[in-house]
């Protein structure tokens, strides 16, 4: 399965990819959910705020992401806009895919121990996805965005509904994270290790790796094992197919931390892949 997973990975991949729109505010829509005041009245409690405790969020409403996953998508968007002080990396992204009906709360380095997946999955599930099944995008944004502040302000949320609920979310964390890791390792880190030590020698390290990470994220060694066979397969393969990496495509107008013409730029803040999805 885990092979499976990497090669389609790696298939979507090719693709033309989705740009990466510009940042030059903290509220940027490209599906025109949110009206005029909406788009203000939450871009105003951002940067409130931000002015207050220092921390950057932004929201991001795309009408797909595809053929990328939303964590896919959601990292290529956040190297790009550098949400959060450089150093202190606490900068965070919701980010909306209208049309997949998917959504993603992205976390930098900083924000990792408050904001962490478990929580991210919380607000998702609990606080935003029930709005916006009901079609309320912007009560479910503001709602959001709301929890994250809270979070992040050092306020524990309400206790989980159910303890089931938690362990489920921990388990979809664990799976989201080992996606990620997995592609990022194959696609990208494989690609600078095939570009120094050439194919062959590159997949055994990508296969240890990916066999090591699978073990952390997992308790069974035997699918750790597998998926780190898997991963080295599919490493080998990218290399007989004469592939480097994986690059980002496209077209890109991403802020990258630097000057926007709109009066908001991130602040050079770092990301991980830390955070949560999920759909509605």
């Amino acid at each position: 399965m885990g092979l499976w997973l990497l090669v389609g990975a790696g298939f979507a991949g090719a693709d033309e990819q989705q740009a990466i729109p510009r940042l030059a505010a903290r509220v940027t829509d490209l599906t025109s959910t949110l009206d005029v005041e909406q788009r203000r009245r939450l871009d105003d409690r951002l940067a409130a705020f931000e002015k207050a405790k220092g921390s950057q969020i932004a929201v991001l409403i795309v009408p797909t992401v595809q053929p990328e996953s939303v964590e896919q998508y959601a990292l290529r968007v956040v190297e790009s806009w550098k949400l959060g002080r450089r150093g202190v990396d606490d900068g965070a992204l919701l980010l909306i895919a209208k049309d997949d009906r998917k959504l993603r709360i992205e976390v930098g380095y900083g924000l990792e121990g408050a904001l962490n997946d478990a929580t991210a999955k919380r607000i998702i599930s609990e606080t935003i996805a029930p709005r916006f099944k009901k079609g309320d995008f912007y009560g479910g944004i503001d709602a959001g965005i709301a929890a994250m502040m809270q979070v992040i302000a050092g306020e524990a949320l309400p206790p989980a509904a159910r303890i089931e609920g938690a362990r489920r979310a921990d388990v979809d964390d664990h799976f989201e994270m080992l996606l990620l890791s997995g592609f990022v390792l194959v696609f990208v880190v494989g690609g600078v290790l095939r570009a120094i030590f050439g194919r062959f020698l590159a997949a055994g390290m990508v296969g240890v790796a990916a066999g090591a990470i699978a073990a952390m994220l997992i308790s069974s060694l035997l699918i750790a094992a597998v998926l780190g066979v898997a991963a080295a397969i599919v490493s080998l393969f990218l290399g007989m197919r004469g592939g480097t990496g994986w690059s980002s495509g496209g077209i890109s107008w991403g802020g990258g931390g630097g000057r926007s013409s709109g009066g908001f730029s991130g602040g050079g803040g770092s990301f991980g892949g830390g955070g949560a999805s999920g759909d509605w």
